[in-house]
């Protein structure tokens, strides 16, 4: 069973697009019944997400994959007990949630705190914290670079909720609906913590939002 890691975020639906692809729900009950090729595929379809909403958590690219890794691992073993009650992905991140807000507690304590760059094209994607940024700041006069760094210190300034939220909405593009269901909450709670965490960035980013 392959459990390799690859890199830029992504996200994928319940159903997928491409023509050939199995759905969800097929390849499961395939892995439920010890099929690891099946189980692979699941990975393959939502590596890519899981390990960027990790990596946006911890700021740390090994830490990222080691905790990619383990809540894969995770949930192979426990997937005899998904019973299809909330979507796949659903179920999925919020093993990577749990795994990883437990790692941060834990390196809390350590009072350990790396700081790698975000990945440089999160700045030019259309994603709502590449627009918190841009469309208020004379992009054209910035160096990109210092920028990255910036906002990655920011991040890490956040609480580990609002630092999620931010993640799972801005980044991963996932709806309200779905981070309630990942963080168990009700969307009202995601609207504020996504609200207060953004006018908090835009707090630690003053220099650069004129």
């Amino acid at each position: 069973m392959s459990l390799a890691i690859s890199k830029p975020p992504a996200h994928s639906s319940e159903t997928p697009t491409a023509s050939g692809e199995l759905e969800d729900s097929t390849l499961i009950q395939r892995a439920q019944e010890g099929d690891h090729a099946a189980y692979d595929q699941l990975v393959r379809r939502y590596q890519k997400g899981v390990y960027a909403t990790i990596y946006h958590m911890t700021s740390n690219h090994e830490d990222a994959s080691d905790l990619a890794q383990e809540t894969f691992i995770r949930a192979f073993r426990a997937i005899g007990s998904f019973r299809g009650q909330s979507l796949f992905f659903t179920w999925l991140y919020r093993i990577a949630v749990n795994k990883t807000l437990n790692f941060l507690k834990q390196r809390s304590r350590r009072g350990q705190m790396s700081l790698n760059d975000l990945d440089s094209d999160l700045l030019e994607r259309d994603s709502g914290l590449g627009a918190l940024i841009s469309d208020k700041t004379p992009r054209h006069e910035l160096n990109l670079g210092e920028l990255q760094v910036r906002l990655n210190e920011a991040m890490l300034k956040l609480s580990e909720p609002h630092r999620l939220v931010v993640t799972l909405h801005d980044i991963q593009g996932l709806s309200h609906d779905e981070i309630s269901k990942i963080m168990d909450c009700n969307t009202g709670t995601v609207r504020s913590r996504l609200y207060y965490a953004r006018q908090q960035l835009q707090g630690h980013l003053a220099e650069f939002v004129k």
